[in-house]
């Protein structure tokens, strides 16, 4: 029997799961949760915790992000910053009208002080001049949005062929062409850590410009970002959650009846790697795009789509990791808040292949300064890619060796004291996630982000909306936030209140 149609048709009230407990999966949960035509919700969530990829953890006497770190782009088109400022969890800076103007066009702002691996510093009029460059044909990159063909398939590549018709009318000596090459080469390994890739030679030139830049300036939550999903997770019901419950397998497309429910049918059944069975009418998955990846094969029965499964392949998803130096004194000047690392004799324009045993720190953007807590001195270091995951292997103290020699070599202090302690994230050896957000890779478009969003059965044969996809991974134009994450669950809960409620006006904008 196909439960679709009036509420009449399933006798106990539609039974909705959402399958991961971050913010796409926790915004549809609130936005169901309130509903009569939904009684029966539970948010299944594989780890101790829910906010997925919203990690605040308590260290160094403070809080830090272990995952998400800033609001990107707080104004009022931002659905975060707009349930940030109305659980009270944002200052006054950040809630003040002047800061939801700046447009920042999405860059990074410049370094304090940049350091050379040869200990000396690298000038910062130098730094200015090819940031200039470089987030000048980042702005450019976007302007083959709608260009019939595109000159090469990449954003590196266009980039380098431009960076190297620059460079041909450079009129300096060798070793300052050398140095700016240099710079140029962090601003590359920068720009992999804000796409999630290893290489931006993996991103696609063609569909780089969808992403969307709000205004604003870039902010974050001092008393740490997982205040914001433990707000969502205290307006649930109790026990709307179950923690510690992995899903094996989705089967859907079936007539499951369930002992629980004598005499009623489900068109889907939620398998947990416990054994557990839940029957529902409308499951929204909000896993992320690299679980997917990795449990293609077994994580739908029947198999996805062709076409659904080859979006799945050819998105691109990356990582980009944190580590989290603690001082007993700062060694940089009151004022710095980011410190950049030059690696010397590298140059984008040169592949070198990464020697991960001995070199993986070269990928190793630099530091930001965190806001001294309590006289605790903390810099967060970032770094992306394949150097990223290999960081992943090694031990706390391998780590904290191998960065207390960098920062000996880059400051010219040979003496400077180790950090007291290390703390960093290991986002692609978590199983539930394996590796941070997604990118538009080469071979993909924002139309795979758009054929991934698609609900199933996609035929219209059968009960409706079996399975609804959620996600940061399913927003063409968000793709790798947090508000793209947040506005794709709250798009499902529409579509499945649209879907039984349809003379409910829904309570919020549309965005």
């Amino acid at each position: 029997m196909e439960s679709t149609g009036s509420v009449g048709e399933a006798p106990g009230g539609t039974r909705v799961l959402v399958v991961g407990g971050g913010i796409a999966g926790l915004g549809a949960a609130q936005r169901l949760c309130g509903h009569s035509a939904f009684p029966h919700l539970r948010v299944l969530e594989a780890t101790a915790r829910a906010g997925g990829r919203i990690r605040s953890e308590r260290c160094f006497g403070g809080v830090v992000e272990v995952g998400a770190h800033w609001i990107h782009g707080p104004s009022r088109g931002n659905p975060v910053f707009q349930l940030a400022a109305e659980y009270g969890l944002l200052g006054e800076k950040e809630l003040s009208e002047e800061n939801q103007l700046v447009e920042t066009g999405g860059h990074v702002g410049l370094p304090s002080v940049s350091y050379a691996n040869s200990g000396a510093s690298v000038s910062l009029q130098l730094v200015a001049e090819m940031a200039t460059l470089f987030y000048g044909l980042i702005d450019q990159t976007r302007e083959f949005l709608h260009a019939a063909e595109t000159p090469v398939p990449s954003v590196g590549e266009y980039l380098k062929k431009e960076i190297g018709q620059h460079v041909a009318g450079w009129t300096e000596d060798e070793e300052t062409r050398k140095l700016k090459l240099a710079v140029l080469n962090s601003f590359f390994n920068l720009e992999c850590c804000v796409s999630g890739t290893h290489s931006m030679d993996l991103v696609a030139l063609a569909p780089f410009g969808e992403y969307t830049v709000l205004p604003g300036l870039d902010c974050t939550f001092s008393k740490g970002y997982q205040g914001l999903t433990n707000c969502m997770m205290a307006a649930l019901p109790e026990d709307t959650v179950v923690f510690e419950k992995p899903v094996k397998t989705i089967h859907w497309n079936g007539s499951f009846q369930e002992a629980a429910f004598p005499g009623e049918t489900f068109p889907v059944s939620v398998e947990c790697e416990d054994g557990d069975r839940f029957p529902a009418h409308h499951v929204i998955v909000t896993v992320p795009l690299g679980f997917l990846k990795e449990h293609l094969d077994t994580f739908f029965d029947p198999p996805l789509p062709a076409e659904k499964a080859e979006a799945i392949r050819k998105i691109g998803f990356g990582t980009n990791n944190k580590i989290f130096l603690e001082f007993e004194e700062p060694f940089w000047e009151p004022d710095c808040q980011l410190i950049q690392l030059v690696w010397e004799d590298t140059s984008p324009l040169e592949d070198a292949a990464p020697e991960l045993q001995d070199a993986w720190f070269r990928k190793l953007i630099g530091f930001v300064v965190l806001p001294a807590f309590a006289s605790v001195h903390v810099l967060c270091g970032f770094i992306a890619g394949l150097e990223s995951e290999f960081m992943e292997t090694l031990s706390d103290e391998e780590v904290l060796l191998c960065l207390t020699q960098v920062l000996q070599r880059v400051t010219g202090n040979p003496r400077l004291p180790a950090p007291k302690s290390v703390l960093r994230s290991r986002w692609h050896s978590a199983p539930y996630t394996r590796g941070s957000y997604s990118y538009v890779a080469v071979g993909s478009t924002g139309g795979d982000l758009d054929l991934l969003a698609q609900p199933l059965p996609a035929d219209g044969a059968g009960a409706q909306l079996q399975i609804l996809f959620a996600g940061e991974a399913t927003h063409r134009t968000f793709y790798s936030t947090t508000h793209g994450a947040l506005l794709s669950g709250w798009r499902e809960a529409d579509r499945l209140l649209s879907l039984w409620a349809p003379q409910v006006q829904q309570s919020r904008p549309r965005l």
